[in-house]
C-alpha cells in the first residue's frame, strides 16, 4: 500500500478521522506512520487544539490510542472504495470559519479579468487574453497592490475599457475577502468534490490554507482546493456565493502542518503548490503555483479577514489563492479547460502532503448533513465536553 497523502516525515500535523466505534469525529496526529487518538477533555476539537498558547507543543506531548496505518487509512478515505466500518479522513477543520482571499496572484487577476470581459464564455477568452496581455505585458509578477506602477496599469486597462471589479481588488489597496463554506462543511482527503450542475466552464484551485486562532495568530497551514465556476463568476461578481459555495466545494488537508521548530509561515511564503488533474478520458493536466509571487502577503490577507473590523472567535482556515487558471485546451480548440465527471484531483506540496479529491456533481456528493450542533451533542454524550 502506497502513501498516497505523500505526508512527510518531519512535521507536526493534527487532522480528524471518522470512525464506526465514536460518534463525534476524533483529533488525531501522525507518528511515525501512525494515526493516534489524541481526544480529550482538554482539547476536544482542532479548534481546541489550535486555541492554546502552544498548539505544536501541545499535539507533541500529547497521550494518544493508534487506530491504524495512515496508509490505510488514507486509502480507505478514497470515497469510491470506502468501508464504513474503517477509519476515514476528514477535513482537518472543524468549528473555524472557512474565508477564501482571491485575485492574490497577477496571473489569476487577468484571468478573472478575462472571464468577466467574456461574460461567461470560454469561446472569447482566448481573443480577450492576447488583446489585454498586448495592452500591459505577461509579466506582472512584481506588481505591488496599491503602487504607483499598479496605478499606471489602472490607466491603461480604464482607457481601453477593460477596468473591473477584480482589477480593483487585486492592485488596489483592499483585499478579496469571501466565505467558502460554513464550519463543519468542508471535505478532506480523498471526498469528492463537488460543481454545481449549472456550470459548463470550471476549475480547480490549488492553493495553501492558513490556520488562524480567535486572536489572530497564525498556527500552521494546509492544502486546499477552492473549486471554482468560472461561468457563473464570470456573469457577475453577485453570484460569487453560487461560483464558490456549493456542496463539497471546499476540499481541505490532508491534514494541518502546524507551525514549530522546524516549519514556520516563511515556508508557506516559498512552497510550491503543485496540481495534476487526470480524467477518465485520458486527459491529464499539470501545473504549480509559486507563493513567493503571491502580491499579499499571508499576514495581510489573514489581517484582511480578522482583527477590530471582524471577530471570528472559533479561529478561521483562510485560502490565500492561486496563480494557476488552466486554459489548456480540452476538447474543441479555443474552448479552454473545464471539468469532467470523474476528475481526479491532487493538489501537493512538498511540506504539506498531498490532497486528492474526484470530481462530481454536487448534488450527487454525499450531502452535508453533520453540523456543529451534531457535534455539540456527541462530544457532551461522550463526557468530552
Amino acid at each position: 500500500m502506497t502513501n498516497t497523502t505523500l505526508l512527510p516525515d518531519d512535521g507536526l500535523f493534527i487532522g480528524r478521522v471518522r470512525t464506526s466505534e465514536a460518534s463525534h469525529p476524533l483529533v488525531v496526529t501522525v507518528r511515525g506512520g501512525t494515526v493516534f487518538d489524541i481526544t480529550s477533555s482538554m482539547a476536544p476539537t482542532v479548534r481546541d487544539v489550535c486555541e492554546m498558547p502552544d498548539p505544536a507543543g501541545y499535539v507533541h506531548a500529547a497521550a494518544g490510542e493508534p487506530i491504524g496505518s495512515l496508509d490505510a487509512i488514507a486509502a480507505n478515505s478514497l470515497q469510491a472504495a470506502r468501508d464504513p466500518q474503517k477509519p476515514i479522513l476528514l477535513s482537518p477543520v472543524d468549528l473555524q470559519a472557512v474565508k477564501a482571499s482571491g485575485v492574490t496572484f497577477v496571473v489569476s487577476l487577468l484571468e478573472r479579468v478575462i472571464e468577466e470581459q467574456a461574460r461567461g464564455s470560454a469561446e472569447k477568452a482566448d481573443a480577450i487574453r492576447a488583446d489585454i496581455a498586448g495592452l500591459i505585458g505577461h509579466d506582472l509578477s512584481k506588481l505591488k497592490p496599491g503602487s504607483p506602477e499598479a496605478m499606471e496599469i489602472k490607466a491603461k486597462l480604464i482607457q481601453r475599457g477593460a477596468w473591473s471589479q477584480y482589477l480593483e481588488v487585486g492592485i488596489g489597496p483592499d483585499a478579496e475577502i469571501f466565505t467558502k463554506c460554513q464550519p463543519m462543511a468542508s471535505v478532506g482527503f480523498g471526498a469528492e468534490v463537488g460543481l454545481h450542475p449549472v456550470s459548463t466552464w470550471n476549475n480547480p484551485e490549488p492553493e495553501i490554507a492558513m490556520i488562524a486562532a480567535s486572536s489572530g495568530r497564525i498556527v500552521g497551514a494546509t492544502l486546499g482546493n477552492d473549486v471554482n465556476l468560472r461561468d457563473v463568476e464570470g456573469r457577475s461578481a453577485l453570484l460569487l456565493g453560487k461560483a464558490k459555495d456549493n456542496n463539497a466545494s471546499a476540499a481541505l488537508g490532508p491534514f494541518i502542518r502546524l507551525f514549530d521548530d522546524n516549519f514556520s509561515i516563511d515556508d508557506v511564503k516559498q512552497a510550491i503548490v503543485r496540481l495534476k488533474v487526470e480524467g477518465e478520458d485520458g486527459f491529464s493536466l499539470e501545473g504549480a503555483s509559486s507563493m513567493a509571487e503571491i502580491s499579499r502577503s499571508p499576514e495581510e490577507l489573514v489581517a484582511a479577514a480578522m482583527g477590530p473590523h471582524h471577530q471570528y472567535p472559533d479561529g478561521l482556515a483562510l485560502y490565500l489563492g492561486t496563480m494557476f487558471v488552466p486554459s489548456k485546451d480540452r476538447g474543441e480548440k479555443g474552448k479552454g479547460f473545464t471539468h469532467k465527471v470523474g476528475d481526479i484531483v491532487t493538489i501537493s506540496s512538498e511540506k504539506f502532503g498531498a490532497l486528492v479529491n474526484r470530481v462530481r456533481l454536487s448534488p450527487d456528493c454525499p450531502h452535508w448533513t453533520y453540523g456543529a450542533s451534531h457535534l455539540m451533542r456527541d462530544l457532551a454524550r461522550a463526557d468530552l465536553i
